[in-house]
């Protein structure tokens, strides 16, 4: 603790990212995309002029938000976009959910919700996962500050039809809803096209999971043109030039190629259910997933040992040393390949 903190500061509990290691390791614990960009992004990186580093960049991100609004079907003004998705939710709890009451989130999710609350003084109540570990809907108390949960859910990976949070939304009606939407792409279904009946629902989503852009940081939000004003509003009391000008641009590019999205999209899906099946057949409980990585627990190993294992095997996955998922480790998906050395090395640690 320093003397020139504010206060405050020391009783924070900061979000601990996953290990970006130094040696060469299979990484399998960030839930980055195995697959490169697209190239229009190479094309984009390699004409880009230095000149232009010189200048501001656009502080309204048009190009970008046209872009995003172009493949989502809604109004540019519709759109909003910042430095990766945590950040557009760090802008939103800001605007929405500094409230009266506190806001309500799942027990288990991503574990920023809490971080973000803490460093904003918003109080939360959190609502625990039903028995299939799926974020119980019904559940959320429709007088409260917000709501926000991610869907599909992290680290579950269960995610809800649109319908389901059709329900949601017809019921709760004074608060903002957000749906955090960073895995969507791998087998979810998306609650964007509700967002013009439901002015209160805000979809964030990133570029960092299903189109490889996660060293650039580029995240955006869907929602009515209230909400969206609303960010605006701490956006430019905070940082009005937030997304780069080349960020912009790759952003853009990336958008662009749908065939190269749609092949690497069903390349992670169809990894990742090869994937499950094979763990299962190892003895593993492996939860359904709609999203890029695996819940994974073996009932004769424990988690902490399995992690250690297979990291002295030159592979890292995600454990999280918490009281809910001790015995769980968190595998992302990457190349056959590295889910091939993936099972060899849990055969071994097992047989």
């Amino acid at each position: 603790m320093s003397k020139f903190w504010s206060p405050g500061v020391s009783e924070l509990t900061p979000y601990t990212p996953g290990e970006q290691p130094r040696e060469r390791l299979i990484k399998l614990n960030t839930n980055e995309n195995p697959c490169p960009p697209a190239p229009g992004v190479e094309q984009v990186l390699r004409d880009y002029s230095i000149d232009h580093l010189r200048l501001y960049p656009d502080p309204d991100s048009r190009a970008l938000r046209e872009a995003l609004a172009r493949e989502h079907g809604v109004e540019v003004e519709q759109v909003f976009v910042g430095n990766g998705s945590d950040e557009v939710l760090a802008l939103a709890f800001q605007a929405f959910f500094r409230q009266p009451l506190p806001i309500s989130m799942p027990a288990i999710s991503y574990s920023f919700y809490p971080v973000y609350c803490r460093l904003y003084g918003v109080e939360h109540r959190t609502v625990a996962l039903g028995d299939e570990w799926q974020v119980p809907l019904e559940a959320f108390d429709a007088q409260s500050g917000g709501i926000i949960f991610a869907n599909p859910n992290a680290p579950t990976g269960h995610g809800h039809g649109r319908d389901a949070i059709e329900a949601l939304l017809k019921r709760v009606t004074e608060c903002v809803v957000l749906v955090d939407e960073a895995y969507v792409d791998f087998g979810g279904e998306s609650a964007v096209p509700l967002v013009e009946r439901y002015p209160n629902l805000l979809v964030t989503g990133t570029f960092s999971k299903s189109r490889s852009l996660a060293g650039l940081r580029l995240g955006y939000a869907i929602g009515s043109r209230e909400l969206i004003e609303g960010l605006e509003r701490i956006k430019n009391s905070f940082n009005s030039y937030p997304v780069d000008s080349l960020a912009s641009a790759v952003g853009v590019a990336a958008l662009e190629d749908k065939a190269y999205f749609e092949a690497c999209r069903q390349q992670v899906i169809t990894t990742r259910e090869r994937t499950r099946r094979r763990l299962g057949e190892l003895g593993f409980e492996v939860l359904p997933s709609q999203t890029n990585f695996l819940l994974v627990h073996h009932p004769d190993h424990e988690a902490a040992q399995l992690f250690v294992g297979l990291r002295e095997r030159s592979i890292l996955v995600r454990h999280f040393n918490t009281e809910a998922l001790r015995d769980f480790m968190r595998i992302s998906i990457g190349t056959d390949d590295e889910m091939d050395s993936l099972i060899e090395a849990m055969e071994a640690i097992i047989r």
